[in-house]
């Protein structure tokens, strides 16, 4: 860990607890700053904030008070999730106050390099397959960031012939001010929380701040089958380094029906990759071009593709059972993620979706259902799924109590050669915890089968 003394003697305010904001108070703390943590659970439901009160930290619980920032305090750290509409943020700002997110505490005391990966899809599948590439070609990586692994903490106790793969949403990005990647990714865009953002513009905006500080010294890896992710590249100062799977390109990495290519020569035959699906070749394109440029072998990049089946709750591939595929897409809360879901196969699939009534359409679904020959529905909304299936001329349409019923009744809808598909479409709130929760369910259920 580089001892930054940036901090030193400083009146920070940690705004927002959970593992990043703990983290971050911590290491503040042991950066010589004066630390003061405002979070809106109470003091007694708050075992975090009782901890770190007994490090000497200043805690203060349960509500947000309007004068917080008349401590003159020099630097806010706030949680990714709180948006810069929240009072405390707006009346920082208005200080002209700088207001940071962890990650950028984890670039300035990182001694090993980073490579970050943003996008609104494929950020977890692509900085995956990177780590476990570079693992298996010796290069000594750490897994950090909006995958999981606070990246500050990751950064505290990384080498310098390490390397910290860091998975990187809009909003950590928003609270950047140094931070640089060594190589950037940036998987593609579409409309996504702009209930955080307000605009397409402004989302678009954060997630480039991953090159915004980068140079000629770096590298920039974009979605060059884009147009929108193209035009935003341009305004990057680094290498660039495109992917496409729109055929041989001369430059970056590209592939066609049956080969990949880097740099315009042949690279790997495409029937190694064991991840289906044309958005997986994206972010496989995506890994590959990351791991080169940092001297990975081919062998460890190989061997990683013919095994690697995916993340889970992400187009994962549970199980073959009586000649039927079965995979968990649990992660799919809304329609693009189902569409790219279904898209990703030629056989006939019996789909499992329903969830969380939002009142959202699923008319984006339309044109992807086509290879649907039956659906099982479950959830807030088993009925209006039911009503649209049916409207794409499905005939099979049978609605579940739960995941379990469900996985039941797709296995009995199906025949071999089919998949069996759960992606929702639909947050799982309704009737389980997480997607994670869900997915959890619906492997054991799938792997019940007899």
């Amino acid at each position: 860990m580089i001892h930054t003394t940036k901090f030193q003697h400083k009146k920070v305010l940690v705004l927002g607890l959970a593992k990043s904001g703990v983290a971050a108070s911590l290491l503040l703390h042991k950066l010589g700053a004066f630390v003061t943590v405002n979070d809106a659970k109470p003091f007694d439901e708050n075992p975090d904030a009782q901890s770190l009160l007994k490090k000497g930290i200043t805690v203060i619980c349960g509500r947000h008070p309007e004068d917080l920032l008349d401590e003159e305090f020099e630097l806010v750290v706030k949680n990714p999730g709180i948006p810069y509409t929240n009072p405390i943020v707006k009346d920082a700002l208005s200080r002209k106050l700088p207001v940071i997110t962890e990650i950028e505490l984890a670039y300035l005391i990182s001694e090993a390099p980073m490579i970050g990966i943003t996008g609104t899809n494929g950020k977890t599948t692509t900085t995956t397959l990177i780590f476990e590439m570079l693992k298996a070609g010796g290069r000594h990586p750490k897994i950090a960031g909006n995958i999981g692994t606070v990246a500050c903490s990751v950064a505290e106790k990384a080498a310098a012939d390490e390397v910290i793969v860091t998975e990187l949403s809009s909003f950590q990005l928003m609270g950047i001010d140094q931070f640089k990647p060594k190589i950037a990714v940036l998987t593609n865009l579409y409309n996504a929380h702009l209930d955080y953002h307000g605009t397409f513009e402004e989302y678009a905006k954060a997630k480039f701040g991953i090159t915004k500080n980068q140079t000629e010294e770096d590298y920039l890896i974009f979605n060059k089958d884009q147009d929108v992710v193209v035009e935003w590249a341009k305004e990057s100062r680094a290498k660039k380094i495109p992917f496409s799977i729109q055929g041989r390109m001369d430059e970056g990495i590209s592939a066609d029906e049956t080969t990949i290519y880097w740099q315009g020569e042949p690279f790997l035959q495409r029937e190694i990759i064991a991840l289906p699906g044309k958005h997986n070749l994206q972010n496989v394109l995506a890994a590959i071009a990351a791991c080169n440029l940092y001297g990975c072998g081919k062998e460890a990049i190989e061997e990683v593709l013919k095994t690697f089946s995916g993340v889970r709750h992400r187009t994962q591939f549970v199980r073959e059972w009586k000649g039927r595929k079965i995979y968990n897409d649990s992660k799919a809360t809304n329609c693009l993620a189902t569409k790219v879901a279904l898209e990703a196969f030629q056989q006939p699939i019996v789909l499992i979706a329903g969830g969380l009534d939002r009142g959202h359409s699923f008319e984006e679904l339309r044109e992807a259902m086509k290879n649907v020959k039956a659906v099982v529905a479950m959830g807030e909304t088993k009925h209006r799924f039911i009503e649209f299936a049916k409207s794409c001329n499905i005939g099979t349409c049978e609605i579940a109590a739960n995941i379990e019923e469900a996985v039941e009744k797709a296995a009995e809808l199906s025949a071999s050669g089919d998949i069996i598909l759960l992606s929702p479409a639909c947050a799982s709130w309704d009737q389980y915890k997480s997607f994670e929760v869900r997915g959890d369910l619906f492997i054991e259920a799938a792997m019940k089968l007899s």
